[in-house]
């Protein structure tokens, strides 16, 4: 039998029916190739759900693993402390903005998100969150409850905490934000005491592939602050430059009280997520409780300390905005000519990120099968067919993955 056909027999993927399909066995994968079980190759044009920034079997991250494993690849991290995860530390607090000093190391993007929201509470003492439509932080419960209600996980209503949202931030990336666009969030801080303010700075991901403008994002943190509500930023998707800077908050100029971070941080090669935070929101957890309640099992994982250190110094070895520039650039020549194809209604780039937003829903049977063909790994959702391209690909890379989108949709 083969890879598809057995998996059907025991295995359920995510956002899918117990038979997930269309199905791809992969059987090897190198540089920006995918090679599937039936002897193809396609070029990936999704970093691995944007976490794969220096493509598959990296040298530099391979050569980390090993080393590793050679020592230790486990050890529990209550009471004890090694030094792929201090050395981690020291260098995320060295790229991030001066004020935050602690890192909390987690298991994934969703339970980063997880633990900033507890961080929050336990900080301020209030349960309920802030934030807006159209964002999206995670799976899991508690993340959950401040992602889009509209969104994939309408399904879950009542099970759910329920927070408070705002309308979408209205200005685009390259427009002002005005005083009536910070009406609804400020009124809104006024009525209630929230523990935070949860955003994701400048792009919402899967929420939409939207961006929005850097001076709404200053707007609505200069609130918070104003009414003593702490600020969590969601960098799993925007940060180590995927949108042409480090953080997405550099776009604005501004500093959360947390921050989470995750995909792109062990480069694709584990699972790992992490929560940065303020000395001031330290101080304030340890002083209600003592010590901060969250300790999972695998936290701070050697190997993955050890490849999330080499994949952050690869990517800051290089010159990588030029390089996000430069796929920025092809994004958006490859996908200009789906502007002339019917049933599109947007065509947008912001740094490694592009989009061609259709009119209407996708079929992913009959999309997904043609994108393949046409030699692209691409994973379109919804309305949308994006593209996040890992960090090596070449200029022809990228026209394959470009071209095969337009042709496909045409």
């Amino acid at each position: 039998m083969d890879l598809v056909s057995r998996d059907h027999e025991v295995l359920w993927h995510p956002y899918a029916p117990v038979r997930a399909s269309p199905l791809f066995g992969v059987v090897d994968a190198s540089g920006v190739r995918l090679t599937l079980e039936d002897g193809r190759t396609v070029v990936d044009g999704m970093s691995s759900w944007w976490a794969a920034i220096h493509g598959y079997r990296h040298p530099v991250l391979d050569a980390a693993l090993k080393a590793q494993v050679d020592r230790f690849s486990h050890v529990m991290f209550g009471g004890l402390t090694h030094a792929p995860a201090v050395e981690l530390g020291e260098l995320l607090v060295s790229i991030t903005d001066p004020s935050l000093t602690r890192v909390f190391f987690a298991d994934s993007g969703s339970v980063a998100v997880e633990v900033a929201l507890k961080m929050a509470v336990q900080a301020s003492g209030r349960p309920r969150f802030l934030t807006v439509r159209g964002g999206y932080h995670g799976d899991t419960s508690g993340v959950m409850s401040v992602t889009d209600p509209d969104g994939m996980h309408g399904l879950f209503q009542g099970h759910v905490v329920e927070q408070v949202f705002v309308s979408r931030p209205r200005p685009l990336y390259d427009e002002e934000c005005t005083p009536a666009d910070l009406e609804e969030i400020a009124e809104s801080l006024a009525q209630q005491d929230f523990a935070a303010l949860v955003i994701e700075p400048v792009v919402q991901g899967a929420g939409g592939m939207r961006w929005y403008s850097p001076s709404y994002l200053r707007g609505v943190v200069e609130l918070a602050r104003a009414h003593g509500v702490l600020v969590v930023f969601d960098e799993i998707a925007t940060g180590f430059g995927r949108t042409g800077e480090l953080w997405g908050a550099d776009h604005a100029g501004v500093a959360p009280d947390i921050m989470c971070i995750g995909k792109a941080l062990t480069g694709g090669t584990m699972t790992m997520g992490a929560v940065l935070c303020t000395d001031e929101v330290a101080a304030r957890v340890e002083g209600n409780g003592g010590a901060f309640m969250h300790g999972p099992t695998f936290m701070a994982n050697p190997l993955a300390c050890a490849v999330a250190k080499a994949s952050t110094e690869l990517l800051l070895s290089q010159d990588w905005r030029a390089t996000v520039t430069a796929l920025s650039q092809g994004l958006r020549t490859g996908l200009a000519p789906a502007w002339d194809l019917p049933g599109v209604a947007d065509v947008r780039v912001l740094g490694g990120i592009g989009v061609v937003e259709l009119e209407q829903p996708c079929d992913m049977a009959e999309l997904q099968p043609r994108l393949v063909d046409e030699g692209a790994w691409v994973r379109p959702f919804g309305k949308l067919v994006y593209v996040m391209t890992p960090y090596i690909s070449t200029a022809e890379d990228v026209e394959v993955i470009t071209g095969a989108i337009v042709r496909s949709l045409r």
